[in-house]
């Protein structure tokens, strides 16, 4: 199949959109700029950023419906994901084309990942406990250490402020979906709370295709359970106690073997619990203590006659990392200095037996971030010492200049690191122990042009990451190749009384430098498009495209897969000021299409809700 993407008629019609917007995901009305953490660890102001970010908001996340987070993730500006089947099944995330497990999440500040497989924990999370979500692309290892060549993805829980607040929802659609959730939240000067709580059962669909080795014609449904919370005191002026947590359990079923067919399903649990003191010491020191932990747990059943080797007929593999962070934030007569100190250790168990289960990292990190006239200025340098590999220094240095009081452009240079994984180094059979880290450096230039109703921009970057840990023809794991990833993300979204527009194109050359071939499931090309109007006072309706051009299924480019492109359509109608009835349709052409060879994406999907967030 030949590419459904053309570069150039996209851009066109990316063009037409201008002026646009870069830092609001869909161009929704926002007169506020948001603030930023992920950037650079301090609060911040999107236009003050010299990083390529974007934020999703809450009610853009609402608008998403039965959506996943992966497929949220998928339509924003830099990123491609390939799944086994769609939700709850397992993902791989790609930011500029780097590998999914070069990728750092974050959940409240707190890391959450496996150990094993290396991998953030997509699969597992749900939309409902979700305040927004701050997407940084490009290698932040100075700022949060290994796993950040490609950028990093933070999400926020809810936190409450206000009267008490009471939210809920309830949604039904294809195949037997069902969504429930609800909450309550809070606040006085003094103190404030937010508890919610969610539902999701799916029955689903057979997501392998007969060709599959692992082809079984059973339904592969997913369900989870998920609870997420926090608690702020505040005793006196500038001092804060809290706590957080987000718990979300989920079942997850799947096809594992044509000849040992059953309801092979996994039963995966991802938790963050962290608790934190942020003092005001001085009018301009202010410390930040958090101690957190998060675990990653996943149990896999198959049929009672699999083989032993083939992992069954149960497999577990846990993770376990305790953190503790102490930031330090001064505000200097010219600019914000920060400097802190970060450990983690990471445990794992396993139904398989590790020669190592466990390793420490100490980190010692400092920044400054300044704005002098029309120059801003980021500079960022940490130190880890891994208790495995050794020290490993990462720096970034950033700068901006204000061209005109609309139009800025960005300069940048990073270097990122990646520590391997438990499964690299110790799994039986498949694994070397003399691996290296992997190791990237980054540049990039950014041009935007901003104004009170819209906002464009043009990101082009080359990411060079060496010792690229690949598979030989054994099946073992080595450092021999060295991959180049050279793209520019062009992105914007704008404002034309009651429409909002937006889209974004990518172009990527992600590129294997030691056999000159196409890195796997990475295309050249993508883009999407959105529109979106409002209707008097009570409705919204919009449509969104997604399109992803031809990739290779694997590293070889021996297999292709076809490029697609996707329609959906969402509405809103306000009952009254709190109540509203939402829809969406996903997919609404009913594609075939695959993002990983074998495995059937969700076809045409519908889905109905009614939700009660009365406005503050």
């Amino acid at each position: 199949m030949k590419t459904v993407l053309q570069p150039k008629r996209l851009v066109l019609a990316l063009a037409a959109l201008a002026p646009l917007s870069v830092t609001n995901a869909y161009g929704e009305e926002e007169t506020l700029a948001p603030v930023v953490v992920t950037a650079s660890r301090q609060p911040s102001r999107v236009q003050d950023l010299l990083a390529d970010v974007t934020v999703i908001t809450r009610e853009q996340l609402d608008e998403a419906g039965q959506s996943s987070v992966a497929e949220v993730l998928a339509r924003q500006p830099g990123i491609q994901v390939a799944s086994t089947g769609g939700e709850g099944k397992t993902t791989s995330l790609f930011i500029r084309g780097t590998n999914p497990n070069q990728t750092l999440l974050l959940i409240d500040g707190i890391r959450a990942s496996s150990a094993t497989f290396g991998t953030p924990s997509l699969d597992s999370l749900p939309l409902s406990q979700i305040d927004h979500i701050e997407i940084v692309r490009g290698p932040a290892s100075a700022l949060y250490g290994a796993d950040a060549i490609g950028g990093v993805i933070q999400i926020f829980t809810r936190k409450g402020s206000g009267e008490p607040r009471v939210t809920a929802s309830a949604g039904a659609g294809s195949f037997g979906l069902q969504d429930y959730s609800a909450g309550i939240s809070g606040g006085t000067e003094a103190v404030s709370y937010a508890l919610s709580a969610g539902y999701r059962d799916f029955r689903g669909f057979n997501v392998s295709k007969p060709y599959n080795p692992n082809y079984n014609p059973d339904k592969d449904g997913y369900t989870n359970t998920s609870a997420s919370g926090s608690l702020a005191f505040r005793p006196a002026q500038g001092q804060e106690l809290g706590l957080q947590f987000l718990y979300a359990k989920a079942q997850n079923h799947f096809d594992y073997s044509k000849d040992y067919p059953y309801d092979d399903h996994a039963d995966n649990t991802v938790s963050t619990l962290s608790v934190y003191s942020r003092n005001k010491i001085t009018d301009i020191w202010q410390s930040t203590l958090r101690l957190g932990r998060s675990e990653d747990r996943n149990s896999n059943f198959y049929s009672p006659l699999t083989p032993s080797y083939f992992g069954g007929p149960r497999s577990e593999f846990n993770t376990t990392q305790d953190q503790v962070s102490w930031q330090n934030d001064i505000t200097l007569p010219v600019g914000r200095l920060m400097a802190g100190y970060e450990r983690l250790d990471q445990q794992v168990s396993s139904s398989t037996k590790y020669q190592n289960t466990g390793r420490s990292i100490d980190s010692f990190f400092a920044g400054w971030n300044a704005r002098l006239g029309d120059h801003r200025v980021q500079l960022n340098l940490r130190n880890d010492n891994n208790s495995q590999f050794g020290n490993h220094t990462t720096g970034l240095a950033s700068y901006g200049y204000q061209l005109t009081t609309s139009i800025r452009g960005s300069l940048s240079y990073g270097t990122g690191f990646k520590a391997p994984s438990f499964n690299d180094l110790y799994y039986p059979g498949f694994s070397n122990p003399n691996l290296a880290p992997e190791k990237s450096e980054n540049i990039e230039a950014g041009l935007y042009w901003e104004s009170t109703t819209a906002n464009l921009s043009l990101v082009t970057y080359q990411n060079t990451v060496s010792n690229l840990i690949v598979l030989d023809q054994n099946w073992i794991p080595a450092n021999i190749n060295r991959a180049q990833l050279t793209g520019a993300t062009l992105a914007g979204n704008v404002r034309i009384g009651n429409w909002n527009l937006g889209g974004s194109y990518d172009h990527l050359d992600p590129v294997d430098r030691t056999t000159g071939k196409q890195l796997g499931r990475r295309a050249k090309d993508t883009g999407t498009l959105r529109a979106s109007y409002g209707i008097a006072q009570n409705w919204q309706v919009g449509s969104e495209l997604q399109l992803v051009g031809r990739r290779f299924d694997t590293a070889s480019n021996t297999r292709a897969l076809g490029g697609y492109g996707i329609v959906n359509l969402f509405a809103r109608y306000a009952l009254n000021k709190d109540l509203s009835l939402e829809a969406r349709a996903n997919n609404l052409g009913n594609k075939d299409y695959e993002t990983a060879y074998g495995y059937r994406m969700p076809p045409a999907t519908f889905f109905l809700s009614l939700r009660y967030a009365p406005t503050k």
